[in-house]
């Protein structure tokens, strides 16, 4: 599992997606998240918005990413 570290409180999916390193884009990551390609604590979640906070995972493309 990989770990990605947030300064606020909290970090929208997208912005996730993009520190993970797992697209390269706002744009690519608008279209995984509203395709259901995205699984966040297990669940799919189509709001590219969602805000996760320390503890949260998320998984897309095979890889599994907890925010701390």
């Amino acid at each position: 599992m990989e770990k990605i570290k947030i300064k606020d409180d909290y970090i929208k999916l997208g912005q996730a997606l993009k520190l993970a390193g797992l697209v390269s884009s706002g744009i690519d990551a608008k279209f995984v998240v509203q395709d259901g390609q995205v699984k966040v604590n297990g669940e799919v979640d189509t709001r590219r918005g969602k805000k996760l906070v320390p503890g949260d995972t998320f998984e897309f493309d095979g890889t599994i990413v907890e925010v701390e």
